[in-house]
């Protein structure tokens, strides 16, 4: 099976996991655009809320899927801490630059971007995590 096959059989099959896949590599994708321009002009704010948009798409998608596999209580595991994460810290981050506070902003900007995309995608695409059993294989990589 074909990485494009397996992720239009995921669409398919588990259209919440689907979405959350695409709206957090959107989030990976477009923060790191944010991260690497010029702070402070309109691109980097418009680029802002459109990763803040797709981080609280991701954070909502994720408090609705279930991991019956990894340790978990109730089908939520620890990779959940994640999504709490990011709803707590999200608001945060806009208000603190809403208020002027820069410092305080970019820390909580860069904290989630390090901890909610990258970290939380290591995890994800682990070997035998769901998105990993299904990437690995169609990737060729097992």
């Amino acid at each position: 099976m074909t990485a494009s096959t397996s992720f239009a059989d995921l669409l398919q099959r588990h259209p919440l996991i689907f979405f959350h896949l695409v709206t957090a590599v959107g989030a990976l994708l477009v923060g790191s655009l944010v991260m690497l321009r010029r702070k402070g002009t309109t691109s980097h704010r418009a680029w802002g809320w459109v990763w803040v948009l797709l981080m609280g798409s991701t954070a909502v998608a994720s408090g609705f899927i279930r991991d019956f596999h990894a340790p978990n209580i109730a089908g939520i595991t620890p990779i959940h801490a994640f999504t709490a994460l990011v709803a707590f810290n999200l608001p945060r981050g806009v208000w603190f630059i809403r208020h002027g506070n820069v410092a305080a902003h970019r820390k909580a900007m860069r904290g989630m971007y390090i901890g909610g995309c990258i970290v939380a995608g290591i995890f994800t695409l682990l070997p035998g995590r769901f998105l990993g059993r299904l990437l690995w294989p169609a990737l060729g990589m097992t």
